[in-house]
């Protein structure tokens, strides 16, 4: 990655007091000095060895005869964007593709937690997608999965990550700390699987980032008093307020599924608390939303459209990220002897860069890339990851009533647009023949969560409303956080076509209709990413999103929203391979109620 400080100090000051010429002088712009909240104009930023080496009105003593002069006049000079917390897998990308889409939208840091490849394979998962990013110009930085899987009695993964491969992951370059930490009932319980890596991490002087959506005072204060300092499940003004107050690091998310800056952000433009602890960060962004609306600097937009300042705005996706990670040292400002990680403005409010620069190297110019990024290979079993051991057929996805009755009531696992949590419902439904019916007036469907890391061709069935299907069915290998295979429809003749055909293709996710595949985006990388260009992946999203459209849905990112019917650590209620799951309760509940 980037050289070291103390490697190129001495050549630093040297360019800095005109002894040694610039390789790269940026000329004459507004800089957005994140460190003091001003706009200082007609700034000028000499840089030597990937670093600014001087800041100032005039830097003509810098100049030699090989300098390049960028000229920046009439544009903002900022610090490139920093993303706290996100699931590179999340964008259905490799790292690679997704590193030259954020990179393009002014983006030059993440911070991934890679928990989605790790509950497919492991530790091993979580090596391949870090290496990967350490080739790259983007700057990944990796905080190591924590709950894998993300409940121990709730569901199957295809793998499990204990204290030790923490420990050791820690040890990794630029591993800053431990992901969210999603067990949050572990922790307050004081499970010696969660205290052990919370314990390490803390041992490693790194970074415990967190995940509570919801719970009393006394938990969440329980929770940061065992030392996670960080969440980005809040939702509500209140609760953002709560935990600031209680030095708890405030993530804002706006991913593509969720939109939580209009109404966390009140804390900032109503009740004026300080912004040191609170960071702006996508968490999970699909690949058409890349595009057309941006990665961070969309969210910063979001954010300044709220009426926060622009300056301050940035700063929650820049030096209060570099300062939470304690890389502020090296990253999140311009001034001398930091990464010269700089993104160019015209407008400080729309944050659509023209420039986007690493290490001093340009990656982007005029808004297209012009930097390398490396290709990287990943192992053959890796893109082999669906195994669900036999094809399956019509009957696997019919439910039997225990009653002999013509309806009977079921639990059902009720989506809500725009969220990532569930409501648990109670419908009543018809009984055919003994098989238990959905039901499509109450919007009511069939869902199946397949085992697919064992090859053992077990299954669970339930019920969902609220994707609005009229026909067809609908398919995922991305099921967060064990990545089963889900299958969700109307027809069970094309539940099986959807669910057979997904398994044989190595993952991803299809629409069928008629036995007719409508879209079919393949993820061969662990089933959670694809291995084909940026361009190729959105034309296969836009058309699953017509499919879905084709099928009945017009929810916003129903797909996104499918995948997340799976994760067993957000209320109030899921489907795993293993049963329908009450979070109120954390407990596998039957799908038909039992009559009083």
């Amino acid at each position: 990655m980037y050289k070291q400080h103390h490697e190129i100090h001495t050549e630093l000051a040297e360019v800095a007091l005109g002894k040694r010429k610039a390789e790269v002088v940026i000329e004459k712009g507004t800089l957005v000095n994140v460190l003091t909240s001003e706009l200082l104009e007609n700034q000028s930023i000499a840089i030597s060895n990937g670093r600014v080496a001087y800041v100032g009105d005039d830097v003509t003593h810098t100049i030699g005869p090989d300098t390049r002069i960028i000229q920046a006049e009439g544009r903002y000079i900022a610090p490139g964007l920093m993303d706290a917390h996100m699931h590179v897998e999340s964008t259905m990308l490799s790292v690679t593709e997704f590193a030259k889409a954020a990179m393009a939208k002014g983006t030059t840091s993440i911070f991934m937690d890679p928990h989605e490849i790790a509950n497919v394979f492991g530790a091993e998962g979580v090596r391949l997608m870090h290496e990967e990013g350490q080739q790259l110009p983007l700057k990944v930085f990796t905080t190591f999965p924590s709950c894998v899987p993300a409940t121990d009695h709730l569901e199957d993964a295809g793998a499990k990550l204990d204290v030790a491969d923490i420990k050791e992951g820690l040890t990794w370059d630029n591993v800053v700390g431990l992901g969210e930490v999603m067990n949050f009932p572990g922790v307050i319980q004081g499970d010696a699987k969660m205290i052990g890596e919370i314990k390490e991490t803390m041992k490693a002087n790194k970074t415990v980032t967190g995940h509570f959506p919801d719970g009393s005072d006394e938990m969440l204060q329980a929770y940061i008093a065992s030392g996670v300092t960080s969440d980005h499940e809040t939702v509500t003004r209140e609760e953002g307020l709560k935990k600031a107050r209680l030095g708890m690091h405030v993530m804002i998310r706006e991913g593509s599924a969720w939109h939580d800056v209009k109404e966390v952000i009140k804390i900032v433009t109503e009740d004026k608390v300080s912004t040191e602890n609170i960071m702006l960060v996508t968490d999970d962004v699909y690949p058409q939303t890349l595009v057309e609306q941006g990665h961070l600097n969309h969210v910063v937009r979001r954010a300044i459209e709220e009426g926060v300042a622009p300056v301050t705005a940035i700063q929650m996706a820049t030096i209060n990220v570099a300062r939470y990670y304690r890389k502020d040292h090296d990253l999140g400002s311009i001034a001398p002897g930091k990464c010269a990680d700089i993104m160019l403005l015209d407008d400080l409010h729309t944050v659509e860069p023209t420039l986007v620069m690493t290490d001093g190297q340009v990656i982007v110019e005029n808004k297209q890339i012009v930097g390398a990024f490396p290709a990287y290979l990943y192992p053959a079993h890796i893109k082999n990851s669906v195994q669900v051991g036999r094809k399956f057929k019509p009957e696997d996805f019919l439910l039997k009533s225990k009653r002999d009755n013509s309806s009977t009531r079921i639990n059902v696992i009720k989506v809500i647009e725009n969220s990532a949590r569930t409501e648990k419902l109670e419908a009543d439904v018809p009984v055919v023949d003994g098989i238990i019916q959905p039901d499509v007036e109450q919007d009511i469907l069939r869902i199946a969560c397949i085992d697919r890391h064992h090859g053992s061709g077990q299954l669970s069935l339930g019920f969902t409303q609220g994707f609005q299907i009229k026909k067809g069915a609908v398919a995922s290998t991305v099921a967060h956080d064990s990545h089963n295979l889900l299958v969700m429809g109307e027809n069970v003749g094309d539940m099986v076509v959807a669910a057979n055909l997904l398994a044989e293709s190595g993952g991803g996710m299809i629409v069928v209709q008629d036995a007719e595949v409508l879209a079919h985006v393949r993820m061969p990388i662990a089933g959670l990413m694809s291995d084909q260009t940026l361009e190729t992946v959105i034309r296969e999203v836009t058309e699953l999103e017509q499919a879905w459209k084709q099928i009945g849905s017009l929810i916003h990112a129903p797909f996104m929203t499918f995948s997340l019917i799976a994760l067993p650590v957000i209320p109030e209620i899921r489907i795993t391979n293993r049963g329908i799951a009450d979070i109120t309760n954390f407990e596998l509940i039957e799908t038909e109620i039992e009559p009083n």
